[in-house]
């Protein structure tokens, strides 16, 4: 290599490790919200410095084909050192005040979203099912009262029949009625029990 690619190495390489500070503090700040699951911190962890191996060896082959000598590494961890000596403290308020930004920018786009999309939907979903069941409650009881209507006279004409019917007539109407009656009670008693044997 010549001394320009040797060069030229060295400041990409101490850029590289003032970006790998940086990455890992924001890493870290993101950290408390998967640690609680073992499984995804190791996945995270591994996938995190995968990442920066790739991107790292990526800079590298862009400067100098990919060579690695020893002053690479010499040079990427004076980076990180001249970070973590000058720029820490104030990366971290800036990104504490990104995360902040981006927060209520969130929250913000969360609450129109809900204004002007979910609460009006919710409230044309709502007034179509009110609708709906107001109109069958009414034509229920339309329905209702056409069937009274209709049934009220033919009701009459029997009452009428039955008067006019011997004694002897009336009275086996009503034992029928009444063995009805009783099939009805038994079959009422014996769905009650099977119920109660289910349970």
């Amino acid at each position: 290599m010549t001394l320009s690619v040797q060069f030229l190495t060295m400041i990409s390489m101490v850029a590289s490790g003032f970006y790998l500070g940086m990455i890992l503090d924001t890493f870290r700040r993101f950290t408390p919200y998967w640690k609680h699951n073992i499984f995804l911190t190791y996945f995270m962890e591994i996938c995190f410095w995968l990442m920066q191996t790739i991107i790292l060896f990526y800079v590298l082959f862009q400067v100098n084909s990919g060579e690695i000598r020893f002053y690479v590494f010499v040079a990427c961890l004076l980076g990180f050192s001249i970070y973590q000596a000058l720029a820490q403290n104030v990366y971290k308020r800036l990104l504490e005040y990104m995360i902040r930004i981006i927060a209520s920018v969130y929250r913000f786009c969360r609450r129109v979203v809900q204004v002007l999309i979910i609460s009006p939907i919710t409230w044309l979903f709502t007034l179509i099912i009110t609708i709906i069941l107001g109109t069958v409650r009414i034509l229920w009881k339309i329905i209702l009262f056409i069937t009274k209507l209709l049934i009220t006279p033919i009701r009459w004409i029997l009452q009428m029949i039955y008067r006019i019917l011997p004694k002897s007539f009336q009275n086996f109407l009503k034992q029928i009625a009444g063995f009805y009656s009783k099939i009805k009670n038994i079959l009422i008693k014996w769905a009650k029990y099977m119920n109660s044997k289910r349970r």
